[in-house]
């Protein structure tokens, strides 16, 4: 099975909160493997399953959780 792993650059994450509430959501969905947040890049490194899941479907989980996902 294919694995693909994403990088996106995310405003508005400034806490350990913030970081937990990103990483929890994605960490939900099926065929995510692993949500890591970097807080002082601003970003969130996605390992998941493209058979599964799309970028697409990440992207708007984070914005749901109320996040900025800069493209």
């Amino acid at each position: 099975m294919a694995i693909a792993q994403e990088n996106l650059k995310v405003k508005g994450m400034s806490c350990g909160h913030c970081k937990s509430a990103v990483e929890e959501a994605l960490g939900k969905l099926k065929g995510v493997e692993q949500a890591v947040v970097n807080l002082e890049a601003k970003s969130v490194t996605i390992t998941y399953q493209p058979a599964i899941i799309n970028r697409r479907q990440i992207i708007n989980t984070i914005t749901e959780e109320g996040y900025e996902v800069v493209e």
